[in-house]
């Protein structure tokens, strides 16, 4: 176990999906990283062509946002945001309304999470009060995606569609949910630039779905805009724009989950505003804050907030629900920096830029014998 501490036993560190035995044979550590680049214990130096889990997006190591995180731990360290708060997570939540909200979207309202987790698991809870707020209780049921993944709370994983997340943990998902079919099909999409021809009839399945159950006791609808964790299946030309008219037919919410998708991975701050199709939520994590400090946030319509709002006691509390770490002073001060970044950078356009050419060197490989498909979306494939 070079470069690890030594112990009697197994060391005390239980690492997330890993295989920890294999790892432990042959760990893998890294110690600095800067810009592209990461680099192991042993000096060498490695791309890190994913940007870590698909959440550094402007780089590891940014000087202006590294300065900012340490300003902030200086100045205040900490404040719960359980009736009080601080200056920076309100002028953060504007920033996001300001520059990451869809253009004509009203998604106006943000409540911060710890990671994109917690930001579904707060989606769906969100989702179950408003429509109780509304007077309509029974509408207590979500949809997911087979292939879909929401993060490994219960809420997320019973959403989600990856069976080796929910296997183990089956008998004690949320028992009302239903899952639309998988939207990439290998004989009808295989080597698809951008966004697949065929396929947008899959949407149709929620109105079996809504058949079966009645839209009377749907909450909501949530799936990732481009599905990443699954191998990057992009939705086909007119599979969004018929969920989003399935879900308001029937009054049924509809979320985004733009973890991996939100800020420029498809060359907008959004998925949203590039598919041009408004959600009632956005859920967000990873780029938020460059994954300089771990945080959340679900972006929610206006309509949500206040409804739940004048819907509670003027004296009491009207959402039962938060985290210890919500709007973190490090985070909120580490997620202004990084929209500054991305700002200055002009990230969004560098994508866009940068985008064709992407595609070309991914689909580059189409001839290879062992290559069956080549997917890819702005800087996803």
């Amino acid at each position: 176990l070079a470069e690890i501490p030594m112990r009697e036993s197994a060391p005390a560190f239980w690492m997330p999906f890993t295989n920890n035995r294999a790892f432990q044979r042959q760990p893998k550590l890294l110690n600095k990283a800067a810009g592209m680049y990461y680099a192991d214990t042993s000096g060498r130096t490695i791309l890190d062509a994913s940007a870590g889990l698909w959440c550094s997006n402007a780089g590891h190591g940014h000087p202006y946002i590294t300065e900012a995180v340490v300003d902030a731990a200086k100045r205040l360290d900490y404040v719960p945001s359980f009736n009080y708060s601080h200056p920076t997570a309100f002028e953060f939540a504007d920033k996001l309304v300001e520059e990451v909200s869809p253009p004509g979207s009203d998604l106006d309202h943000v409540f911060f999470t710890l990671c994109g987790s917690t930001a579904v698991d707060s989606s769906l809870k969100i989702a179950l009060a408003y429509w109780r707020a509304k007077g309509m209780p029974s509408k207590t049921r979500f949809v997911g995606r087979e292939g879909g993944f929401h993060g490994v709370g219960f809420g997320g994983m019973s959403v989600g569609g990856m069976p080796n997340n929910r296997r183990a943990f089956s008998a004690a998902l949320l028992p009302g949910t239903d899952h639309l079919p998988v939207t990439h099909d290998l004989e009808h999409q295989a080597f698809s630039k951008g966004q697949p021809k065929w396929g947008a009839h899959l949407a149709d399945e929620l109105e079996n779905i809504v058949a079966l159950h009645d839209a009377s006791n749907i909450a909501a609808v949530i799936v990732e805009p481009v599905a990443g964790s699954i191998g990057v299946y992009v939705p086909p030309a007119g599979y969004l724009e018929r969920l989003r008219e399935i879900c308001t037919k029937h009054d049924i919410l509809l979320i985004f989950d733009e973890v991996i998708t939100a800020f420029g991975r498809v060359g907008t701050p959004t998925a949203a505003e590039y598919f041009g199709v408004a959600p009632d939520m956005i859920t967000m994590a990873k780029g938020l804050t460059n994954a300089a400090v771990p945080a959340g946030a679900v972006m929610a319509h206006k309509d949500i907030y206040q409804t739940i709002m004048d819907s509670a006691n003027p004296s009491s509390i009207e959402f039962f629900h938060g985290y210890t770490y919500s709007a973190h002073p490090l985070a909120c001060a580490a997620g202004i920096a990084t929209l500054e970044v991305y700002r200055e950078l002009g990230l969004y356009d560098r994508y866009k830029e940068l985008g064709q050419y992407f595609q070309e060197a991914a689909h580059s490989l189409s001839d290879h014998p062992h290559v069956v498909d080549v997917r890819n979306l702005g800087f996803m494939a």
